[in-house]
């Protein structure tokens, strides 16, 4: 994809979809986009690329994981702009097929850190080449050089998969997340794409865990129904398959997906990243104009906390077109990363940057 190259981008107005994001009444912060120079980290992506700070020899480090085709590379620098890559990660066992690693977690000691995965199953229930994909975890202890796959932990509900579907990637399912965890180190969030049947659950999504249980995370994933955190229910008969709810979407599509119709408006692979100048969270998204998921553009959305979907501010365009997996990476040393940033970072858009990103309080 290209990105429109703009010397100075400020809020526009907004499109609304059928169901409207509510509307904030509060002043919100302003924000420009800044051009070049240009920079893309090493190797090929088609994910986001989760960033950790940690100490190696001393000295401190930035690991980033960028993905493409399914297979993670990990890479490893002194700051942002110097990221090389730095080996191969296994994951063990292997899901089979591919994964992406979406948002990475340290925990507060630095001693274990945690992945949540994008993972593409093929659509064999459909007989065909897409996939219908679903969200994993897995934990490293040696810095994401190798990792412990924990399991699935989020997937669609039971038949609600589309295999008469003409989308181009994907026959349902739920994936492209970003996992935050909250300022009290409560629980983690999971802000994911729905591509199933049902158009009033297709778009963002919300779902929650207890941080307490990211070690043994199957079954312990709640999804946001309605204003109610819903969680899932082992399947009669077996001792760790679990079924999921279906979520209620943030902002259903006016033109969803799979419904015969080549064009479609939804938003989906959202990012989330706390702004320690706002003292706010910040969320990224795309947004599709049809089947083949190319973008109508980048939008913007702040809120002041993860656990009230409904606290989001109306999403505002800042980008026309635009490539996938939008996300900011802070540029403060030792603590600016995909999911961290203050007044300035720079703003990716499927692991290439053209341009900076600033914040200011009205």
């Amino acid at each position: 994809m290209t990105v429109s190259r703009l010397p100075w981008l400020l809020p526009v107005c907004v499109s609304v979809l059928a169901v409207s994001w509510p509307v904030q009444t509060a002043s919100l912060p302003a924000f420009r986009l800044i051009s070049g120079p240009p920079y893309a980290v090493p190797g090929r992506v088609d994910s986001s690329v989760p960033m950790v700070w940690t100490r190696v020899d001393g000295l401190m480090t930035l690991v980033a994981f960028a993905s493409w085709g399914g297979i993670p590379v990990r890479m490893a620098g002194p700051d942002l702009e110097h990221l090389q890559p730095a080996g191969d990660p296994v994951l063990v066992p292997h899901p089979g097929d591919g994964i992406w690693f979406e948002s990475v977690i340290a925990d507060q000691a630095d001693r274990t850190w945690y992945a949540y995965y994008h993972h593409e199953q093929p659509a064999h229930i459909c007989g065909r080449p897409e996939s219908i994909p679903q969200i994993g975890a897995a934990k490293s202890t040696d810095r994401g050089l190798t990792w412990i796959n924990l399991g699935i932990v989020l997937q669609a509900p039971p038949g609600s998969e589309v295999c008469a579907s003409t989308n181009k990637f994907v026959l349902g399912g739920v994936g492209d997340a970003s996992a935050m965890v909250d300022r009290e180190w409560k629980d983690v969030y999971f802000y994911f794409s729905n591509y199933g049947r049902d158009p009033r659950t297709q778009g963002v999504v919300v779902a929650r865990m207890p941080w307490a249980d990211r070690d043994d995370p199957r079954g312990r994933v709640a999804i946001w129904q309605d204003g109610a955190w819903i969680s899932p229910v082992r399947r009669a008969g077996t001792t760790d398959v679990w079924d999921y709810p279906p979520g209620t979407s943030m902002l259903r599509p006016s033109s969803p997906w799979h419904d015969g119709i080549e064009a479609a408006d939804a938003f989906w692979g959202p990012s989330i990243h706390w702004n320690t100048l706002l003292e706010r969270y910040v969320m990224l998204l795309n947004r599709t104009k049809d089947e083949a998921f190319n973008n109508e553009g980048i939008y913007i959305s702040f809120a002041a906390a993860l656990d009230d979907p409904r606290g989001w501010s109306t999403p505002q365009k800042i980008l026309k077109g635009g490539g996938w997996y939008p996300q900011v990476a802070g540029l403060e040393p030792g603590v600016g990363t995909d999911k961290q940033m203050g007044r300035i970072g720079r703003l990716f858009l499927t692991g290439s940057s053209m341009h900076h990103i600033e914040f200011s309080v009205r």
